[in-house]
């Protein structure tokens, strides 16, 4: 006999048409045109997550989201950039592009450049890259090159290089980089149905506070919002150029993606703060270890150290946020992108070398 439409649709659900990724999603709103060759791997439309346990915390009626940008292709918001940054240089007739980075736009850069059929350079700082995120370059087939110094030294060089020879530079630096980084502005007011109150993020070279300024703006002019948000950026203390006003030449943080002295993004972050009227702020270390944790284990979200930046920064401005306002926290990268500093910070329930019998077992588990 014939199954029940009804059942049918249960055991069958319908398929929904598939998320084409955020140029073809946004493309009125973004510099491209049917001439553009759209080099995609399906980034954007990443979860806006309520944060129960971090709403508890503050109290007061404040709601929080988090920004869950680590599910993009690559693990971070860096897909946002590259896809428009690798679109308009295969446009523009490229064979090849090169970067610096502290890891994510290198794992980034190289897999939308071989995506789309050209080379990928990368320049790092030796010694102070994630190793999730050096194992991402190398095997998306990318020229890792490690030079000694910081990231500012191998941004410098790389900005050289693209001045000077055949190869397009993907830094934030490309304005290009921007306009993709706009569109989780554009995600967050689709969600929220306007724009939060606050929106809370992590800076290192300042790109991304400066993109999402200018998607909330957009919007806001074209009659898709009402409001603006707050604009609070947060640097780890060791490399807090923003805050301090000055350039840090050593930079030291564990937060590595924000370990940067001289953000190339300097003034237009200044910019957004001032129009905003936002904030910045130096968090420790030691506070942005703890925000990292607590993201994992009470709200089962596991990110990157600097992207638990953004919610240490908002704990500790917490007196400063109005009763019943909207937050959004922007968690920019996923947590696998760091295994090292998991391993250091989430083993306390680890048991090594057990026997394999059940008594053993049980006890541990202390029943």
């Amino acid at each position: 006999m014939p199954v029940p439409e009804t059942l049918r649709r249960l055991l069958k659900p319908p398929i929904t048409q598939a998320w084409p990724g955020l140029i073809d999603s946004y493309r009125p709103w973004l510099p491209v045109t049917d001439r553009t060759p759209v080099v995609s791997l399906g980034e954007g439309a990443t979860p806006l997550v309520p944060a129960p346990a971090l709403e508890q915390r503050l109290g007061r009626g404040i709601r929080v989201w988090l920004k869950v940008d680590g599910l993009n292709p690559t693990g971070s918001f860096k897909d946002r950039g590259m896809t428009m940054a690798v679109s308009k240089a295969k446009e523009d007739g490229a064979e090849a592009v090169i970067c610096a980075s502290t890891g994510n736009t290198s794992a980034a850069a190289a897999a939308y450049a071989r995506r789309g059929g050209m080379r990928a350079y990368v320049l790092i700082p030796d010694g102070y890259v994630a190793q999730g995120k050096l194992a991402q370059a190398l095997v998306y087939g990318a020229e890792v090159l490690a030079v000694k110094g910081n990231f500012d030294r191998a941004l410098a060089i790389v900005r050289e290089v693209a001045e000077r020879y055949p190869v397009t530079l993907v830094n934030s630096l490309n304005p290009y980089r921007l306009q993709g980084q706009k569109t989780a502005a554009f995600e967050i007011v689709d969600v929220l149905g306007d724009a939060p109150d606050w929106l809370c993020i992590p800076m290192g070279n300042a790109g991304n506070i400066t993109a999402y300024w200018m998607g909330f703006q957009e919007y806001r002019q074209n009659g898709r919002s009402r409001g603006l948000p707050r604009m609070m950026g947060f640097q780890a203390a060791g490399a807090a150029p923003l805050v301090s006003g000055t350039t840090v030449e050593d930079p030291e943080t564990v937060a590595t993606a924000i370990r940067i002295g001289n953000p190339a993004n300097r003034a237009r972050a200044l910019q957004v703060r001032e129009e905003s009227g936002g904030g910045f702020a130096a968090i420790s270390d030691e506070a942005i270890l703890e925000a990292y944790r607590f993201l994992a284990s009470q709200e089962g979200v596991f990110c990157e150290p600097a992207s638990a930046a953004s919610v240490a920064g908002l704990l500790s401005r917490a007196e400063e946020v109005p009763a019943g306002a909207r937050v959004v926290c922007v968690l920019t990268g996923n947590g696998l992108k760091d295994p090292g500093t998991a391993l250091e910070n989430g083993s306390a329930g680890f048991h090594a070398g057990l026997q394999p019998d059940l008594e053993t077992v049980a006890r541990v588990l202390g029943f």
